[in-house]
């Protein structure tokens, strides 16, 4: 099974021409990594749909202001490293390439902020692949240099095909048979099972959309 543009819009209405752009590469992404299914491609649809804003955010913002730090910081839980970034919030507020080396320095494969290399991996694709760790896997999955060239992953081909490749060696295709469309968000918004994802309820609302157009 594959979904078309008319499809896509109806699911993500705010694509707009990035629909047309996108289908292609998602149903090539798709038949490689068995979402195949209506449920598997709805709920697949709905989480790259949430993530990236309807197909046209392909790279993380990490562009914030003091107070968000700040706020974000204090709802962290103690000793996490957005708690250890309250004190430095002036410091890092409007520069997103500060806040990057900051945020995922010295973590997922990364060098210590120094090096640049948590702004250099920062999150890309449909699904945001996030550090040098993942940037290699990914890469060593679909045939190219994510090491060197990780600006590939905002290219819609690869956008895709890495979404596409994080859902399957999550174990997300099983999820999905099984409707568990919280867990799949709780996976790909904080790593683990269990919890309650960011945009939970828009997550299922485009599910429950997508449910429909594609039956």
């Amino acid at each position: 099974m594959s979904i078309t543009a008319q499809q896509l819009l109806l699911i993500l209405p705010n694509a707009g021409r990035q629909a047309g752009v996108f289908v292609p590469v998602l149903n090539t992404a798709m038949n490689k990594y068995g979402i195949v299914t209506p449920k598997r491609i709805a709920a697949f649809i709905a989480q790259v749909g949430h993530e990236s804003g309807h197909l046209t955010r392909l790279v993380e913002s990490l562009n914030y202001t003091q107070e968000r730090i700040i706020a974000l910081g204090n709802a962290a839980r103690p000793g996490s490293r957005w708690r250890s970034l309250v004190p430095r919030a002036a410091e890092l507020a409007g520069s997103s390439e500060r806040m990057g080396n900051a945020v995922y320095g010295g973590r997922m494969g990364n060098g210590p902020e120094t090096t640049g290399e948590g702004y250099d991996y920062r999150g890309r694709g449909l699904i945001q692949i996030t550090g040098k760790d993942n940037h290699r896997a990914c890469g060593e999955a679909l045939g190219v240099d994510l090491i060197n060239h990780p600006d590939l992953l905002a290219q819609p081909q690869y956008a895709a095909l890495s979404a596409a490749w994080y859902w399957y060696v999550n174990g997300l295709n099983p999820l999905a048979d099984a409707g568990d469309i919280q867990n799949i968000g709780s996976i790909i918004n904080t790593g683990s099972k269990g919890k309650m994802p960011n945009g939970a309820a828009d997550r299922m609302a485009l599910y429950q959309v997508a449910l429909r157009v594609l039956a």
